[in-house]
């Protein structure tokens, strides 16, 4: 495999052999002596890159200078000044590809540790008494959030800091979106998401749950608010539209998660929300949610293989994650994609076809074309097939608001400020822009509670 064996060694982990028993966190994080010296090794450059890779615009020298200085009560004030959630931005944030990757250091040694320096602030805050931020005088205007997820939980939080009266509209019985159904306890503890959003929540938030638009609360009642902002994500997972995607044991890597996450299959028949647990499955797909899939399927005791059509280093999963699972015995294919799930009324294998890589495509990989003939063709003999191939906005709130505009792919359009075609309602997150990081739906959410202040003042 050609993934760094310098991204394991960086990694403060559990050994594997240990971790793949149980769903605690692998990543242990920085020792206050640790993250000092981290810190030590910021420049504080002048004109500093990081602070332009960073989607929520978090002043990062500031931050470490405090951290270099032992100040980490002030460290925090300065992290959540501008992110309420840093100990899941931390966490799960592609900091490679956004502040770290932008460090001057990193052009001709390793660029200092941003991501792990903005966990251990949020870890040792919480565990040495958690400060609320300040909130400004009430400016008497309500403003409704739909979904709980990264993006309305931080429009929420801007929002109420502002002075507004914000109520959340949450779907499930769980807060938190994709932070919570979506990431796995191993990588994103409940605890930290439960932690955050109670900060949230004390800033004055109104937080309702089993509440969908339509039925709880209807459309007229949501548009009688001063502002409105929807945030609910990318719920519609994609499927290949092969042969045998009916049959018992096909899950999308949404539903899986989902039921892992929230409703406890993993300790099925305790809690009564099983998922088939299979002795060998199959995940198909290369990004983090392909990675996420594969990981909790081997600590259900399976033998897992990870199937993706291009090469390795074309994996669009963070490196350190396609790292972890190598590291814990997931199996990679790649160069290859399935054609036909085979069984009958349940999954017992996967027919795959062989891929050869040709020109590059729009996002600059190889685009991978089936080898013909019978030489080309193989098939896994499994029990359970979990497609990770991606997801998009799901359509179903957006069709019920009057006057909302929507693009081909369900997605709400938006303006550069968040507004959508109706003038008091903005959206912000995976449901205007598409499946994307938590972060990048942190940013967007950010930028359009900004613009819902100005219009509110």
């Amino acid at each position: 495999m050609s993934i760094s064996a310098d991204v394991v060694k960086s990694m403060n982990n559990r050994p594997a052999e240990e971790r793949i028993l149980d769903f605690l966190e692998v990543e242990q994080g920085l020792s206050e002596e640790s993250a000092v010296l981290e810190a030590l090794r910021c420049m504080g450059c002048p004109r500093p890159r990081c602070k332009s890779g960073c989607p929520v615009n978090i002043d990062i020298p500031a931050f470490i200078n405090e951290i270099a200085q032992n100040n980490f009560r002030n460290a925090a004030r300065l992290l959540k000044k501008e992110n309420m959630l840093p100990a899941i931005c931390g966490r799960v944030c592609p900091q490679e590809n956004q502040c770290e990757g932008l460090c001057i250091l990193g052009i001709k040694s390793k660029p200092v540790r941003i991501g792990a320096l903005e966990r251990f602030v949020a870890d040792w805050e919480r565990e040495n008494g958690v400060e609320t931020p300040d909130v400004a005088p009430s400016t008497g205007k309500n403003v409704a959030v739909v979904g709980s997820g990264p993006a309305g939980i931080t429009a929420a939080s801007e929002l109420a800091r502002a002075g507004h009266s914000v109520t959340i509209f949450e779907s499930l019985h769980k807060a938190g979106g994709v932070m919570s159904y979506g990431i796995p306890e191993f990588r994103l503890p409940k605890e930290i998401v439960n932690a955050e959003i109670d900060q949230v929540l004390s800033l004055g938030v109104d937080l309702k749950l089993n509440h969908i638009v339509g039925r709880s609360i209807t459309s007229e009642e949501l548009l009688a608010y001063d502002a409105v902002f929807i945030g609910t994500g990318a719920g519609l997972p994609y499927f290949m539209g092969i042969e045998g995607e009916n049959l018992n044991g096909v899950y999308s890597a949404n539903e899986f998660l989902t039921r892992v996450n929230l409703m406890h299959a993993n300790v099925f028949p305790e809690y009564d929300t099983p998922v088939i647990q299979g002795s060998s499955v199959a995940v198909v797909g290369g990004g983090n949610v392909a990675m996420d899939s594969a990981r909790v399927a081997k600590r259900m005791g399976a033998k897992v293989y990870l199937i993706y059509r291009r090469r390795e280093e074309d994996l669009p999963a963070r490196e350190a994650e396609a790292a972890n699972a190598i590291e814990e015995g997931i199996e990679f294919i790649c160069c290859a994609n399935p054609t036909k799930i085979l069984g009958g009324p349940a999954v017992s294998g996967i027919e795959c076809v062989r891929m050869n890589m040709c020109e590059l495509d729009e996002s600059g990989r190889p685009c991978p074309v089936p080898v013909e003939g019978e030489e080309g063709k193989f098939t896994l003999n499994v029990d359970v097939v979990i497609e990770a191939i991606g997801q998009g906005p799901n359509p179903l709130l957006a069709s019920l608001i009057p006057g909302l505009k929507r693009g081909k792919k369900g997605n709400i359009i938006v303006d550069e400020n968040g507004r959508t075609s109706i003038h008091h309602v903005f959206a912000g997150g995976d449901i205007a822009t598409g499946a994307a990081t938590v972060i990048e739906a942190m940013g967007t959410a950010k930028k359009a509670a900004q613009s819902i202040n100005e219009m509110l003042k």
